[in-house]
C-alpha cells in the first residue's frame, strides 16, 4: 500500500509540475500530454481526484499500443461537444470504424478532418483579446496622427473588426493545413507516436476554448471523465 501511495503521489507531482515525461514507464506520450492539460484545467480538488483515478486505471493495465482509446474518446466525448461548432458526422464515423479496428486511409481522414479543424480553430480563436489589442493600437495610432477622439475611436473599432476576423481566419487555416495531414497519417497508420507528435495537448486546449459557453470558463470535466471511460473501454 505504501508503495502504491508513493507512486500515486509521484504521478500527481509530475502532473502538477508539468513534467515532460511520466514518472513511470509505459504511459503513452499522447496520454501524458492530454493528462497534463486536463489536470491543469480541472479545479484543484477535482484535478487530484481525477489524476488518482487515472493512475489507478493505468496500474491495472496499460492501454494497447495503438489509438483505440483516442478514437473512442473522440467519437463519444470530444466530437459530441463540438457538434454545435462544426459538422462532426464524417469524422465521428471514421473514429467509430477505427475503434473497431477498421481505420480509413489518409485521404478519407484528410477530407473529414479539414473542415472540422477549420471550424474548431476558428471557434477557439481569442477574438475578445485580439479585438481589444487591435482597437487600442489603432486608436492610439489615430490619436497620435491628429484624429479627434471620436474619429480615432471609430477608426480603432473598424480596424479591430477587420483585423480580428482576418487573423482568426488565417489562424484557423494555418492549423488545419498543418494538422490535417499529420493527424490523417497517424490515424490511418494507428500510430500512437505519430499522434503524440501532432501536439494533442494544444488541440485539447483549442477544444476547451471552443466549447466554453460565451464569457464562461472552459469546462474540462466532460473531457476528463470521457477520457477515463475511453481508456477503460480500450484496456485489455
Amino acid at each position: 500500500m505504501a508503495t502504491t501511495t508513493a507512486a500515486t503521489a509521484a504521478f500527481l507531482a509530475a502532473l502538477r509540475t508539468g513534467a515532460a515525461e511520466p514518472p513511470e514507464a509505459g504511459v503513452p506520450a499522447w496520454l501524458w500530454r492530454l493528462a497534463g492539460v486536463l489536470h491543469e484545467a480541472l479545479p484543484p480538488p477535482a484535478a487530484n481526484a481525477w489524476a488518482t483515478r487515472l493512475h489507478g486505471l493505468l496500474g491495472s493495465a496499460m492501454p494497447p499500443a495503438g489509438l483505440c482509446a483516442v478514437h473512442v474518446w473522440q467519437a463519444d466525448t470530444v466530437l459530441p461537444l463540438l457538434a454545435g461548432t462544426a459538422d462532426t458526422a464524417a469524422p465521428t464515423a471514421l473514429h467509430r470504424a477505427a475503434a473497431r479496428g477498421r481505420p480509413a486511409g489518409r485521404a478519407a481522414w484528410r477530407s473529414a478532418l479539414g473542415p472540422l479543424l477549420l471550424r474548431l480553430h476558428d471557434a477557439a480563436y481569442d477574438r475578445a483579446s485580439a479585438y481589444a489589442e487591435g482597437l487600442t493600437g489603432a486608436r492610439d495610432h489615430a490619436l497620435a496622427n491628429g484624429y479627434p477622439a471620436d474619429e480615432a475611436d471609430a477608426y480603432g473599432h473598424a480596424y479591430a473588426r477587420l483585423a480580428t476576423e482576418a487573423n482568426a481566419r488565417a489562424c484557423a487555416e494555418a492549423h488545419a493545413q498543418a494538422l490535417g495531414p499529420a493527424l490523417a497519417a497517424a490515424y490511418a497508420a494507428d500510430d500512437a507516436r505519430g499522434y503524440a507528435d501532432t501536439f494533442p495537448e494544444a488541440q485539447l486546449r483549442a477544444v476547451l476554448r471552443a466549447t466554453a459557453v460565451a464569457g464562461d470558463a472552459p469546462r474540462p470535466e466532460p473531457l476528463a471523465d470521457g477520457l477515463l471511460t475511453a481508456l477503460t473501454a480500450a484496456l485489455p
